[in-house]
């Protein structure tokens, strides 16, 4: 059970890098008592008396020991990441010294911090709403380019400003309605039902955006999904090994070599692609070979992008148009790149003729390579093209959805919404009307924290006089 919010008056204390030999370390403290805690161990200037924002130079001591010679940060309260007087001990790195820190604070009368106790505080205070601070942990866990500019963006309320503008609209119907309900017997509509459909529907226009970014932006926080398939012997492994520039995966003229999946992942311009190396996909006896080929199929019911591989010189019209289809038909959606490998041996196809038959299959994205001979420009371009790939799926939006909480908190905000178009056309009573509408504020709130109950009443109370 978390129990940082139960205890908001203690001063805490905890390394804020991570564990390990290092140069340097910092160790974190924050609360109402930070500047009397520090000053107990540090001998230097009077912390107190610094001005927020300064960085100050002594050494912690235990009495007539001396811990280590470091740099204290001053934050006072609110102007911190936490809203509260807060400090920032930068010593040595070694592990050591840093328990020996802690510890020493801790004996003087801090606690030790709970998992994301600071940023918990951040929220508590004002400092973040729930999605910014949930961005925060994103900030830190980000890979590439990508993932940082959209967690900075959350951080800085691009999705919160987006749900603000849509709460403000449905919380002033809200008032109205609920006021409809304190006069119920005088049947009087103080909302304009007209204006609340059309509201209603421009609410959903804003949501339903929302909703479409969450696949991009799922995809560049955990990394695009690319399945590798095709039949056995077509160069699945080999293009997994160049792309990589490792020998990653085992390569053999033996069919069926690869059973299971062999995932990994690269980085391309900032987004980071996770190539899964699958089965050849054949009709077969072999019992463990089945199960890497239903392990294949599974793989492309998930994948964003398909990277279907095939011999130039040994497949068939009537088989590459097989494998296509099954591909469709296991994954509407994903994008599918056909790359002809082998194109050194002779081809089987006439390649106008190949061209002349994936048009009629609707790819668009086609690549003729020979993986023997692959150089560095071929590999680049090929690498180019799924980045390529990758931005099709972006949203236009500003506001892209990347948490999984958010998306699933939209589309209960969207089917209430939905639920107050029906009971409009049904002449509905204003009670399910503002249970519907009030479910949707509280799914919208929820992802930022906001606490709806309390809003409406102020809402009402703000702009009504009841007693009149």
């Amino acid at each position: 059970m978390y129990t940082a919010n139960i205890f908001p008056d203690d001063t805490i204390v905890a390394p804020a890098t991570a564990n390990g030999l290092a140069a340097l370390g910092v160790i974190r403290v924050s609360g109402k008592n930070s500047f009397t805690i520090v000053n107990q161990v540090f001998k230097g200037k009077d912390l107190q008396k610094q001005a927020t924002h300064t960085i100050h130079y002594g050494h912690i001591i235990d009495g007539a020991e001396l811990i280590d010679e470091v740099l204290v940060s001053v934050f006072k309260g609110p102007k911190s990441f936490t809203a509260e007087d807060s400090i920032e001990i930068s010593c040595h790195g070694s592990p050591y010294i840093q328990r020996q820190i802690v510890e020493l604070l801790s004996r003087h009368g801090a606690r030790l911090a709970e998992p994301g106790e600071f940023t918990m505080r951040a929220y508590l205070n004002g400092r973040l709403d729930l999605a910014q601070a949930e961005a925060v942990g994103d900030i830190i866990a980000s890979e590439n380019r990508s993932q940082l500019d959209l967690a900075l963006k959350q951080m800085r309320g691009g999705l919160s400003n987006s749900l603000q503008i849509l709460r403000v609209g449905l919380l002033d119907f809200i008032s109205l309605i609920e006021l409809e309900l304190d006069f119920g017997e005088e049947d009087v509509e103080f909302a304009d039902r007209s204006k609340l459909r059309a509201q209603v529907g421009e609410l959903m226009l804003a949501i339903r955006p929302l909703l479409e970014s969450f696949k991009y932006g799922n995809a560049i926080k955990n990394g695009i999904p690319v399945a590798i398939v095709g039949r056995p012997n077509a160069g699945k492994s080999s293009l997994l090994n160049a792309l990589l520039s490792e020998e990653r995966a085992i390569v053999s003229e033996i069919a069926g070599t690869t059973r299971d999946t062999i995932e990994e992942e690269i980085h391309i311009e900032g987004i980071s692609f996770r190539f899964i190396d699958t089965a050849g996909i054949r009709s077969t006896e072999d019992k463990i070979e089945k199960i890497g080929i239903e392990k294949a199929i599974q793989k492309i019911t998930v994948a964003s992008i398909v990277l279907y591989i095939y011999d130039l010189s040994t497949i068939s019209l009537d088989a590459l148009k097989f494998d296509i289809e099954m591909i469709k038909s296991k994954n509407s959606q994903a994008q599918v790149l056909v790359l002809g490998n082998k194109l050194d041996q002779t081809p089987s196809i006439e390649l106008n003729e190949l061209t002349s038959a994936l048009k009629t299959e609707e790819i668009n994205h086609h690549f003729e390579i020979s993986l023997n001979e692959a150089k560095f420009e071929v590999l680049h371009q090929l690498r180019k093209m799924l980045w390529d790939m990758a931005q099709l799926n972006q949203n236009s939006s500003d506001t892209i959805v990347t948490n999984t909480r958010h998306y699933n908190c939209l589309k209960e905000a969207i089917e209430a919404l939905e639920h107050v178009l029906i009971l409009m056309d049904q002449s509905a009573s204003s009670d399910l009307l503002a249970f519907e509408l009030k479910r949707a504020v509280y799914a919208i709130g929820d992802i930022t924290g906001q606490i709806s109950n309390d809003e409406v009443l102020g809402n009402i109370f703000g702009k009504f006089c009841i007693g009149k």
